[in-house]
């Protein structure tokens, strides 16, 4: 096995957000040197690297460049340049996940296609190559109101998917690639992340379930175990499996799921790569999402991936009156609750919505963890000096 404890090993990430920052905790803990490149010159990786430098992960010179000087590369974040990282595969830098896993996952109208071919269950679509088709196929009832309107590339944290229920709607959308996808009726949003690493092994977490804010269309709460049926949680883990070995990934696979009013299981879409779904993992689970990311993609043993303990995430974001230099108030407030541990990402200017931390609330009694993380909710606030 490579010596890469405490030795001249480098790793690199491309990107250097949050994910990046928790995956470099484990890092440390490990003493593995770390190269992290990122558009961004006070990105929360900065604090916490080897070597840092600042460019654009979308052009292909700057990350090939990054790669040439590490011995294994992965990303924090999909909206990287996969010719880039299938030059640098040529060239013999271990890769993970690989450029031909994210390509298949950068762009949602080829992810959605790839559930199809691989009769993976997923809510109907049709992909549009702008607006002006999208309008067409409405007004000759192709697709029916109200649909889901997704943009096949750069959404995230709730950008980028609207539910159109007129056709006014239609104006406030961009002229781009999209997607209109089937209104579900679902009673549950649930996630599975799969560890898998280069040699194939395979391990998937508990099923966790996800409560959204009702106007940010983001994450408010994630809750482990998800508050569901053992043989709901089983068909769930299965199904984010075969979704799995379909991507033939390596590395961490998070797989988003509606659960069906009837209790189907759908997959709604995929990142390869630490995810917000699995931060509870930190205080909660034996072996954290980041370390087993490590794992996976050095081909270590995986990591026992069960709770210690029931777990509640909350995300801290910015208040939506509030841009600027950032401050927590109240953070002393709930580091007095039992089970609370804060996790502040190191970005200094608060916008309306902006992720800038979680908090981890634990505890043997779910119900009273989201009891507390309700109150953590009304607790800390995300404001502007």
């Amino acid at each position: 096995m490579i010596n890469y404890f405490s030795s001249d090993f480098k790793l690199g990430i491309l990107g250097g957000g949050q994910l990046g920052k928790m995956m470099l905790y484990e890092t440390r803990k490990y003493d593995i040197q770390t190269n992290v490149v990122d558009p961004n010159p006070e990105a929360p990786c900065k604090i916490a690297c080897d070597y840092f430098e600042t460019g654009d992960l979308m052009n292909f010179d700057t990350v090939v460049n990054f790669g040439r000087k590490v011995d294994v590369l992965t990303f924090e974040i999909e909206g990287v340049n996969v010719e880039a990282l299938k030059q640098l595969q040529k060239e013999g830098v271990k890769t993970y996940p690989s450029a031909e896993t994210l390509e298949k996952i950068q762009n949602k109208g080829i992810q959605k296609n790839f559930y199809k071919k691989h009769e993976i269950p997923t809510a109907d679509f049709k992909v549009f190559s702008n607006k002006k088709e999208l309008i067409s196929a409405l007004e000759n009832s192709k697709i029916n109101l109200p649909f889901v309107w997704k943009s096949t590339t750069g959404g995230y944290d709730g950008k980028g998917v609207s539910v159109i229920k007129n056709k006014k709607a239609l104006n406030d959308l961009p002229d781009a690639e999209c997607i209109a996808e089937n209104l579900v009726p679902f009673k549950n949003e649930l996630a599975v992340i799969v560890a898998r690493s280069a040699s194939g092994e395979v391990k998937t977490y508990p099923v966790v379930e996800m409560e959204f804010h009702p106007t940010a269309n983001q994450v408010e709460y994630v809750i482990c175990p998800a508050r569901i049926e053992d043989s709901v949680a089983q068909k769930a883990r299965e199904l984010a499996v075969k979704v799995s070995e379909a991507f033939e990934h390596v590395g961490l696979l998070a797989v988003e799921m509606f659960q069906t009013d009837n209790d189907e299981i759908l997959v709604n879409e995929v990142a390869p790569r630490p995810h917000n779904s699995g931060h509870y993992s930190i205080e909660a689970s034996y072996t954290n999402q980041f370390e087993q990311h490590i794992r996976a993609i050095l081909d270590l043993p995986l990591g026992n991936t069960d709770s210690k303990v029931g777990g509640i995430m909350v995300n801290l974001v910015g208040d939506a009156a509030h841009e600027g230099e950032v401050v927590y108030e109240n953070i002393e407030k709930i580091m007095k609750m039992p089970g609370v541990t804060p996790h502040i990402y190191g970005k200094k200017i608060t916008r309306p919505f902006r992720k800038m931390g979680h908090v981890t609330i634990v505890n043997k009694d779910l119900a009273e963890a989201r009891k507390i993380a309700e109150q953590v909710k009304n607790s800390i606030k995300v404001i502007s000096k």
